[in-house]
This record gives C-alpha cells, sequence and structure tokens, in this order.
C-alpha cells in the first residue's frame, strides 16, 4: 500500500552477474526503512514496487538483489534509480522530509521564528538550518524535546524553545 513515499537510498552501480545492486543510503535511519514496502523509481509519482529477495556482502557494502532482477543488464537498468519506502503521516521519517525546506517555524506559543532552509545530518541526531527574521543562522536539534510538530502540508514546524536555544 502506497502511503507517503520517502527516498531512502539511491541504486548506485550493478555488481556481479546476477542481478544485484549497490546502494548508497541518503538517510542514517536506512536499516530502520529496508523491511517497509519498497518502491524504486527516478521520482516518487513514477515507481514501481520492489521486494529484496537477497542481501548479501558485507555490512558496510551489501549487495541487494530484487525480485525480478535476474541478470547484469536488468541490474544495470536500475542504476541511478532511488528506493523509496512506504510511510505514513505520523512516521518519525516525516521530521526529516526535504519537502519541509521553506516550512515557517514557529513556537509553540505563536512566536514566528524564521524559515527552514536546510537540514543537516549530524552523528547524533539531524538538526534543521533556520533563517531567523534578522537572516542570522540558528541550528535547531531534530528531537522530541524541541520539536512538536510538523505540518507538510501547511509547511509549518512548530518548536518548543528552551533557554538559549534561539541565540
Amino acid at each position: 500500500m502506497k502511503n507517503n513515499l520517502f527516498a531512502i537510498a539511491k541504486i548506485t552501480k550493478a555488481t556481479g552477474l546476477k542481478g544485484e545492486v549497490n546502494i548508497r543510503p541518503l538517510i542514517r535511519q536506512f536499516n530502520e526503512y529496508v523491511d517497509n514496502d519498497l518502491y524504486v523509481g527516478f521520482d516518487k509519482n513514477l515507481t514501481n514496487d520492489v521486494k529484496i529477495s537477497n542481501v548479501s556482502g558485507s555490512e558496510k557494502k551489501p549487495r541487494f538483489l530484487f525480485e525480478g532482477l535476474t541478470t547484469r543488464n536488468d541490474a544495470e537498468a536500475m542504476i541511478g534509480k532511488l528506493l523509496f519506502a512506504s510511510v505514513d503521516e505520523e512516521d518519525p521519517i516525516n521530521l526529516i522530509s526535504p519537502d519541509l525546506i521553506g516550512s515557517s517555524v514557529v513556537t509553540n506559543y505563536g512566536e514566528t521564528i524564521g524559515s527552514l532552509v536546510d537540514m543537516m545530518s549530524l552523528p547524533a541526531h539531524d538538526v534543521y538550518v533556520l533563517s531567523n527574521l534578522d537572516n542570522k543562522e540558528v541550528l535547531i536539534p531534530v528531537v522530541p524535546e524541541f520539536i512538536e510538530s510538523v505540518d507538510l502540508n501547511s509547511k509549518i514546524v512548530t518548536i518548543s524553545p528552551v533557554e538559549g536555544l534561539l541565540n
């Protein structure tokens, strides 16, 4: 069932002769979503569903074999495509959706802080990069203590700031 599709990896190359491919994860939570319903395509609006039939190789460089891919030519046709996971609106992965770029950022008491201009993936957590009303950059950790809600449709991110967070 297709809910919202979220890009989790990019197919980078064919490997071997039996249709296996290498992928590059696009999010650090990749392993948590690889078991979801998966879709592949160049765009989330033009995808086909896929199923992983085998994972081989090392933990750092896994090779994926999808059902229906049996030759190197099949695998080469997949190069450059994105691997999407099906997620619902309440899934925490939506907190780092690229669709949020440009969203207004407001506090839980209604004050407008600025707009979301970028996101960074750091080892411990993701971070929102905001441009505040003075055109200064503010970094907000994407953790439940600070991010109260995200509305993808209205493009509004509501935060619960603590002392010093916005300075």
